[in-house]
């Protein structure tokens, strides 16, 4: 029931950029919005989060208004959060500035010397400060870093990358740096941006590195904010949403064909996590506003949950 109430709040944006005025409820729905929030407040009080910040939510600036709130207010509750983001639809907007034309191999930018450069101008001095501000500007405190910082992630080329250029594996990941910045409350935001053992950097899909980073951080949950409304069971039915599964059962939607395409390396990214002891993860709409507080503060979610 609280996820019907906070989805209304959505509908009251005065009150993400400013203290929460309820109001614009009567008791009873202020009621249920706090007490409903706080068994998952408890429960995930001083646990790491991984978000994996990308696709329409960061394309409109009403969403991405939403999630910079949202964000603040599980910080400011006691979650741990870390911010993962990639960035294509604004590498694109600067590499035709610049004439120079994006090229995608089965979903992977194709990432010459030229536009690996971009990538990082783009990415880790735009997008990321950007996103830093955000957050400071909403009132918690946020620090922006890229893989490449403290050897975050260390990268490796990816098995294609005579076709790919530098698109990146990652190799390994050393949290060192970010665990002081999770213990003193602080935000973690990290741009998908690595360098192998030479110093080359590589362009690192984001669900990769939130993926990785999650795994090594020994993280609560994973969640990848995506454009769709999660997994479904079939893909022409958007009422066919599948709230939970099991990891032996999305592996069998795999298999049948009903999870493909764009979905299949989230999902791998999900299961590879939770094989590496993530506890829960979740592929959710990033279209619909305050998706992270329905997905982490109430029973209904805001897309698809898997689990070990």
């Amino acid at each position: 029931m609280a996820g019907r109430y906070i989805s209304d709040l959505g509908q009251h944006e005065h009150m993400w950029t400013h203290p929460v005025n309820f109001s614009t409820f009567d008791e009873f729905e202020t009621g249920i919005i706090l007490s409903e929030a706080l068994p998952f407040i408890q429960k995930f009080r001083g646990k790491t989060i991984v978000v994996k910040y990308g696709g329409a939510a960061m394309k409109s600036e009403a969403l991405q208004a939403s999630v910079i709130a949202d964000i603040v207010l599980l910080a400011c509750v006691g979650l741990r959060i870390v911010f993962v983001h990639g960035g294509g639809p604004e590498i694109n907007q600067w590499l035709g500035r610049l004439n120079i034309q994006p090229n995608f191999l089965n979903g992977l930018r194709v990432t010459d010397a030229s536009t690996m450069e971009i990538v990082s101008m783009v990415l880790v001095g735009k997008v990321n400060k950007h996103l830093v501000a955000l957050i400071n500007k909403a009132g918690a405190t946020a620090v922006g870093l890229s893989g490449i910082d403290g050897r975050l992630l260390i990268a490796r080329p990816s098995p294609n990358s005579s076709q790919l250029g530098f698109v990146g594996d990652i190799a390994s990941v050393d949290p060192t740096i970010i665990r002081p910045l999770i213990d003193n409350n602080h935000i973690p935001v990290i741009a998908s941006v690595a360098a192998d053992l030479n110093g080359q950097p590589y362009n690192i899909n984001a669900d990769t590195a939130a993926g990785e980073l999650a795994a090594a951080l020994g993280a609560e949950k994973l969640i990848l904010l995506t454009d769709v409304a999660g997994i479904l069971e079939n893909r022409e039915d958007p009422g066919s949403l599948v709230k939970q599964i099991d990891i032996k059962g999305v592996k069998k939607m795999i298999e049948d064909g009903k999870v493909a395409g764009g979905m299949i390396p989230k999902v791998s990214c999900c299961i590879r996590s939770l094989a590496q002891g993530v506890r829960t993860t979740s592929i959710i709409d990033g279209r619909l506003k305050h998706s992270l507080l329905l997905e982490i503060l109430t029973d209904e979610g805001a897309g698809t949950m898997i689990t070990g």
